[in-house]
């Protein structure tokens, strides 16, 4: 199992693989190791054309259904002027990746980076597959290359009426150079980019037949179930399998890691049931008295903390214009913990035979699988193969932390070498051990002067560090910027601010939760916006206005929802409106919200605006599919989503009391797509940011009372 696979050159692989398949793989350069190694005339692939025109596009990201192993190959295509009738996607093979000292640069799947952070490169991918056939035809056809054109997967020379589909060209064009530079089209020649594809992952999602981590099966495989102490921090004191280990398919029961108990069986559910009836006995190692109330305490004592971390864009003398403010308006505001409960729960299957390890496994990060594995096997990573699924779902669960891979791995090594192993979670064992949303607790103060203006600004954010607890990251200043995003740039006008921030940790596990801190503060802020609007009397959406520059692009997509939902028009007998806006990843969002509650705190929604600027938009059918999914993932949270802690562990464990909106209760949403152009920005997380402050400023406008904590559900409130 430790015998290194030899390592295989750029230039060796692109040679056999045109060999192989008649065509061309394209090469092209990208920043870091990548771009040095190029130097030495080894490349990396990212397109591939056969002699039958097809057009491979590699896709080197995570596709979960967040659609961009549609969006990233649209990239690529319409730079390389082919037809999308003619385009085929594959993955990267993460093993080659490793190998070719990461030449498809990123592969994690995270903070809506996918399109923003790798246009460039990709689009440049198809720009030189471009020039290179051009060139090849030049070369046969015996005419200057600049009378060349492309379009639509043929090659044309008007003069001499000569035209050839790519794949008549391929071997020609695997003998170019690869071009040193190239230039990316303008925006306005684009046929591909902006244009509504149909995603590729749909039909296999729709009709059943799509692969996931847990659809794996294997020849000769067995199952294994786990229970990891349930107090986090915890280990295995003792058990006793004695009674387990008669049942009918067990093949084996063990600890690892010094946390976990596992069963391992013929089929899950013997694994299951057998798992059930080991006695085992935990050590808490201190932390089997620890309440949500204890945690809860902690964090009101950060509220008032002398020893806070001020924030960089602090200026002016908050203090001086809150003692002068013709008013002075503050509140306190309370999120909760939250776990990601993908519909699909952790697994993976791993093998490992004598000089390879096999993985197989839903995940936002390859590589991540390939460190876990590497740490707890200790064979090198070139050795490690991960086989590429869909993913049922991530929102961050899959990319901040590959613990399950390290436990399957782990079981396997204690098996016969060879074996293939599921290990597959159960729905109460996701939600108990996730890396949470962490608990966040916010009190803003600000003033008002003669003319309503915001005088004076203070903040003071208690949070939890993802980046420090999960990552051992030291945080700058003291400050964690996932934690205190939306806070540290504000899109409004206000001369004198001061906000710091308070680390809080406790020994619950954290993790990027989808859109991370941007799905927990524009509650806080947006809501504080709109308690200065009451104070100042004057409607929310216009006292934004007021405080907005009129070149701030939160401001123009504001006004774009705004209109979308005819704020300035009443609506019907009955119904209120909330609007709060947000400037996420990248993006610039808004929302609005149309609602009615009854007498019983029954809350009906009526219309939902969803807004985005992204600067370019790739496809614009995927962005309206990403912020619809976003309501759904906001209003969950905002109306049931709470992890509590009781005796040290968590207390919700299915979905009968950790609850997901129902299809039923899904309102309509209408979204507005708003592309400037000038950059680039994120679709799969931003979405999300506006909703429950939009929601919870309908709320007050319906009822007078305002929602400072969550869920809604503690308020007296359900959904229709």
């Amino acid at each position: 199992m430790n015998k290194p696979i030899t390592s295989l050159s750029r230039r060796r692989f692109i040679l056999s693989t045109a060999a192989v398949s008649g065509g061309f793989a394209l090469g092209l350069n990208l920043p870091g190791k990548a771009q040095d190694a190029s130097q030495t005339n080894d490349i990396n692939i990212w397109v591939e054309i056969r002699p039958d025109d097809t057009v491979t596009i590699k896709y080197a990201r995570c596709e979960m259904g967040q659609g961009s192993m549609t969006s990233a190959p649209q990239l690529v295509a319409d730079e390389l002027d082919c037809s999308w009738d003619q385009v085929r996607i594959d993955y990267v093979d993460v093993n080659e990746h490793v190998r070719m000292e990461r030449a498809w640069g990123d592969m994690v799947t995270v903070g809506s980076q996918t399109i923003r952070n790798s246009q460039d490169y990709l689009r440049q991918a198809g720009a030189s597959a471009r020039a290179m056939l051009v060139a090849a035809a030049a070369s046969e056809w015996g005419v200057p290359a600049g009378e060349i054109s492309v379009a639509n997967g043929v090659i044309s020379h008007a003069a001499s009426g000569r035209q050839s589909g790519f794949g008549a060209l391929a071997a020609a064009a695997a003998a170019q150079p690869v071009p040193a530079s190239v230039t990316l089209k303008d925006p306005a020649d684009w046929h591909i980019i902006g244009q509504p594809f149909p995603r590729v992952d749909i039909p296999a999602s729709v009709d059943g037949s799509q692969v996931y981590g847990i659809d794996t099966e294997l020849p000769g495989m067995v199952y294994a179930a786990i229970a990891s102490c349930p107090v986090f921090g915890g280990t295995v004191a003792s058990f006793d399998a004695s009674k387990a280990r008669t049942r009918k398919g067990v093949i084996d029961i063990f600890a690892i890691d010094g946390n976990a108990v596992v069963v391992v069986a013929d089929n899950w559910w013997r694994a299951s049931k057998a798992l059930q009836e080991v006695e085992i006995q935990w050590d808490a190692n201190g932390n089997g008295d620890v309440s949500s109330e204890d945690i809860l305490n902690v964090f009101r004592a950060s509220l008032d903390a002398t020893d806070a971390a001020p924030m960089p864009n602090n200026a002016g003398d908050a203090d001086a214009a809150l003692a002068g403010a013709q008013q002075v308006v503050e509140a306190e505001y309370f999120t909760p913990f939250l776990s990601h409960s993908p519909m699909e729960p952790m697994g993976a299957t791993v093998r490992i035979d004598s000089d390879r390890v096999d993985i197989w496994a839903s995940t936002q990060a390859p590589e991540g699988l390939v460190s876990e594995l590497v740490n707890a096997l200790g064979v090198p990573q070139e050795s490690i193969y991960v086989h590429r699924v869909q993913a049922g779902g991530g929102f961050g669960r899959r990319g901040g932390s590959s613990d399950f891979a390290r436990q399957a791995a782990l079981i396997a090594a204690e098996l016969p070498q060879g074996t293939p192993v599921k290990l597959l979670w159960t729905r109460e064992e996701d939600t108990q051990h996730d890396f949470y949303r962490p608990l966040a607790m916010y009190r803003v103060k600000a003033g008002l002067d003669a003319n309503n203006m915001i005088s004076g600004w203070k903040a003071r954010i208690a949070s939890g560090s993802i980046l420090n607890q999960m990552r051992g990251v030291p945080l700058r200043g003291g400050v964690d910027f996932t934690a205190a995003e939306g806070f540290t740039d504000l899109p409004y006008q206000i001369a004198d601010q001061f906000q710091d921030f308070k680390l809080t940790p406790t020994h619950v596990p954290l993790g990027f939760w989808r859109t991370v801190g941007w799905s927990q503060t524009p509650f806080a802020r947006e809501q504080f916006i709109d308690e200065l609007a009451a104070a100042a009397g004057e409607d929310p959406y216009h006292f934004r206005l007021k405080h907005m520059a009129e070149d701030e692009l939160s401001r123009h997509i504001l006004v774009e929802v705004a209109n979308a939902i005819g704020w300035d028009t009443p609506p019907p007998a009955g119904n209120f409106r909330g609007i709060a806006t947000t400037e996420p990843y990248g993006s610039y969002t808004a929302a609005a919200v149309e609602l009615s509650v009854n007498d019983a705190g029954v809350i009906k929604i009526h219309r939902i605006i969803q807004g985005i600027n992204t600067g370019h938009m790739v496809n614009p059918d995927n962005v309206s599919a990403q912020l619809e999914g976003a309501t759904v993932w906001a209003l969950t949270a905002a109306m049931w989503g709470e992890i509590t802690i009781d005796q040290g562990r968590v207390q919700e464990s299915n979905f009968h009391n950790y609850r997901m909106l129902r299809m039923s209760q899904m309102p309509e949403v209408e979204t507005v797509l708003h592309a400037t152009g000038g950059f680039w920005g994120g679709v799969g997380e931003p979405g999300q940011a506006p909703i429950l402050p939009a929601l919870c400023n309908a709320i007050y406008a319906a009822t007078g009372t305002r929602v400072r904590s969550l869920p809604l559900m503690h308020h007296g409130f359900t959904l229709a």
